[in-house]
């Protein structure tokens, strides 16, 4: 079975060869232009339109500032919302995947006493549901070919980080268990 991988930044290699300069550059560079007091469009803009950075290395940079500088935490969004994802690429065709959501008495047995309530769904594609009093999911569904079929889960309206690395484990065993399930 798969382990989790562990979230880290990208390397001060990784993030000078795409622009130009190392974590410790940008972090000063961006505390110099205020950037403590903006919001997280407003660092990613700077990066881009005032710094020249790629747009996809815009938005790790502003998070590694965010994270860096605590105006975020981990596993939360730009919105100030928690959420925790994980995807798994299974050798079955998409419907046997969709099925695995939307037949009861198959996912309770990869979700055992999950209560979820599916609010809306669109066959083979995603669905969306209650969790909780409080939570929701998303999760869609991608052809992948030749029989495989990748689904990729967000929980989403977490109370805090705490809970994300707690549910994002939890939905890591999960897919292990679908996969298992699946795949026999």
């Amino acid at each position: 079975m798969k382990k989790p991988r562990e979230t880290k930044r990208s390397s001060d290699e990784a993030v000078k060869a795409k622009t130009g300069k190392a974590w410790a550059e940008w972090f000063k560079i961006l505390d110099k232009a205020g950037a403590k007091k903006w919001a997280h469009k407003e660092i990613a803009a700077y990066l881009h339109e005032k710094q020249k950075v790629p747009a996809w290395w815009c938005q790790m940079v502003a998070v590694g500032y965010e994270h860096e500088r605590g105006l975020r935490q981990k596993f939360q969004k730009c919105d100030g919302e928690f959420s925790a994802s994980g995807s798994r690429t299974l050798t079955v065709p998409l419907v046997k995947a969709y099925a695995a959501w939307t037949d009861e008495k198959l996912r309770q047995r990869w979700l055992p006493g999950a209560k979820m309530e599916i609010t809306t769904a669109t066959p083979g594609k995603s669905l969306r549901a209650k969790w909780d009093e409080d939570t929701r999911l998303s999760v869609n569904f991608y052809d992948k070919g030749a029989g495989k079929a990748q689904i990729a889960v967000d929980h989403m309206k977490l109370a805090s980080s705490e809970e994300c690395a707690k549910m994002k484990s939890y939905w890591f065993a999960a897919l292990n268990r679908l996969q298992e399930i699946l795949e026999a």
